[in-house]
């Protein structure tokens, strides 16, 4: 509005001095006179257009500059791109553990020892706490819980099936090699929660960080049981199902030996 009265204002000047300087000029006939407000009617005209100019380039300006402010939602605010690997992140972990719910079950009936699969089942039921435990988080900040895919659960779990097909049923390798499988995931989800225990805390989400650091120490327990059970009493008996195959070829003499030791012998 300032800046419309300031240019009607210096159309006006300017108009009057045309006039001044029109009739300093010419004797002030009828004719001169029209000639005059003429011209300056064309004047005003210009000015006016370039003023709209300006005046439409400041706000094309200003809205550019609001926009790169605002961020696409236009709220007043960019969006956190750290929010956003946060979400992305819970959602990851939301869908390996629910991809666990079905594996763990089977990995439970495929073990040997009862002592690997009580473990296997206990942490089927510290898995679906977990699964709430998430939901909750999601709660917190404002989402809906929803998984997205994550390649690498989907990659560990398939490892896992392939174990159980390549192992001998009822052996004790099974159990060390389904231990292994089981420790493999173990690791992902403690990376994957740590990590959000620190993002939690940076963003001072206090509740959230409390919530998942629960879930990261029951998943580093579960990986101290795991290798607890497996160097005590599971790897040792596995290495007494028969002989590795260095051993079979130092225990196997070559033929000179056997011919040193029959002439020797004969001797």
């Amino acid at each position: 509005m300032k800046m419309r009265l300031i240019n009607v204002r210096m159309n006006i000047k300017t108009t009057v001095q045309i006039v001044r300087t029109s009739f300093q000029h010419n004797e002030g006939g009828i004719e001169s006179q029209s000639h005059i407000f003429f011209n300056s009617k064309i004047f005003i005209m210009k000015q006016n257009t370039k003023n709209r100019n300006q005046t439409r380039q400041t706000k094309t300006a200003s809205q550019g500059s609001r926009n790169r402010m605002t961020g696409s939602n236009g709220s007043g605010k960019q969006e956190s791109l750290l929010e956003k690997f946060f979400t992305d992140q819970l959602k990851d972990i939301y869908y390996a553990e629910q991809q666990l719910l079905k594996a763990i079950p089977k990995m439970a009936q495929a073990s040997t020892t009862e002592e690997l699969e009580d473990a296997f089942n206990d942490h089927l039921r510290q898995t679906e706490r977990h699964v709430k435990r998430l939901e909750k988080v999601f709660q917190l900040i404002g989402k809906n819980p929803e998984g997205k895919k994550c390649e690498a659960m989907d990659g560990l779990v398939k490892e896992a099936d392939s174990i159980i097909k390549e192992t001998k049923q009822g052996s004790m390798t099974r159990d060390a090699a389904l231990i292994i499988a089981a420790q493999k995931v173990e690791h992902y989800e403690i990376a994957t929660y740590g990590g959000l225990v620190q993002l939690a805390i940076t963003m001072n989400l206090k509740q959230a960080a409390d919530i998942l650091d629960k879930t990261l120490l029951e998943e580093e327990d579960t990986d101290a049981l795991l290798t607890e059970i497996a160097e005590n009493y599971i790897n040792v008996q596995a290495e007494d199902e028969g002989n590795y195959s260095w051993q079979r070829e130092e225990e196997q003499p070559n033929d000179e030996q056997t011919s040193n030791s029959l002439a020797t012998y004969s001797m």
